[in-house]
């Protein structure tokens, strides 16, 4: 699906890469704040923010946010309006600091993988006192997030050691907001992968149980091509997974967050994404984000 906005100055590929990392700073996160792991002397946290009507008796789905900034920075705040509009419509929403790779060496996301791993492990092992039902917990994330939480939806393995593996780190849906999740040769990430691409790569390793999933992206990015958008969703398709991808014209990495180009695309993401929700029967009603959060020209 191609969608088209209004013509906002085009950004230059440059432009486009060197604000990846700032996009994903975003807001401070919301929520309550959970130690969900401790490695050696630190302890990795993650914000859970529920609705106001919320009960513990309630089973109600959820949805684990993982940031952006190309697994080197970035910070869990990326999603908080994402957040706070999702527990409007019912949902439990997590967003999650994972451990950072060094900008100056050239180590893959192991340490990014396993975190965001036992991220989906706690809070389904705790979907009890969450008031999630354990079967209906998305990840969402954007760029290097949205690569994690593609991963936690297809890829098997690069568990931490720690882990209780007999809890299943599996998302049930993912929303993926221009994911890096081709890591094969030539495309993002390869650099730090190099041939052990199929441990890391969502794009490499679809399978018919994996989870259906909506993806946004600019025709502009010059991170993830479009056509990679479009084979993602034929290989789900193919293999009997429902798949949704949203072209937007002309805009680049890192377009849909809150506060870019007067907030039409994270609008329009984000009914998409309530859309898909709906269609697999864990919201109930049409949106209710206004477009009243547009900054007109």
């Amino acid at each position: 699906m191609l969608r088209k906005l209004p013509a906002i100055m085009l950004l230059l590929t440059i432009s486009g890469i060197l604000t990846t990392h700032a996009d994903a700073v975003g807001a401070p996160p919301v929520g309550e704040p959970h130690v969900y792991k401790k490695v050696d002397d630190r302890e990795l946290k993650l914000y859970v923010t529920k609705p106001v009507d919320w009960k513990q008796t309630d089973l109600r789905p959820g949805i684990v946010f993982f940031h952006g900034g190309g697994w080197t920075g970035g910070s869990p705040g990326q999603f908080t309006e994402h957040s706070k509009y999702l527990a409007t419509r019912g949902m439990v929403c997590v967003q999650v600091q994972y451990r950072l790779l060094d900008k100056a060496k050239s180590e893959p996301p192991i340490t990014c993988c396993r975190d965001a791993k036992s991220a989906m492990r706690w809070v389904r092992s705790r979907a009890k006192e969450l008031g999630i039902d354990p079967d209906r917990i998305a990840s969402g994330g954007g760029s290097a997030g949205g690569h994690l939480a593609a991963f936690v939806g297809t890829v098997d393995g690069t568990d931490d050691p720690t882990d209780d593996t007999t809890v299943s780190a599996k998302s049930n849906a993912m929303c993926l907001f221009n994911p890096v999740y081709d890591n094969g040769p030539g495309a993002w990430g390869a650099n730090r992968v190099g041939d052990r691409y199929p441990e890391f790569s969502p794009f490499h390793n679809i399978s018919k149980d994996d989870p259906p999933s909506i993806v946004f992206l600019g025709s502009a990015d010059a991170l993830v091509p479009v056509k990679t958008a479009h084979d993602f969703k034929k290989k789900m398709n193919d293999v009997g997974v429902k798949a949704e991808a949203h072209i937007f014209e002309g805009m680049p990495h890192g377009f849909f967050n809150h506060g870019k180009y007067g907030n039409k695309p994270y609008f329009e993401t984000v009914v998409a994404m309530d859309r898909f929700l709906e269609s697999l029967g864990w919201i109930k009603g049409p949106p209710t984000l206004s477009e009243d959060i547009i900054t007109r020209p």
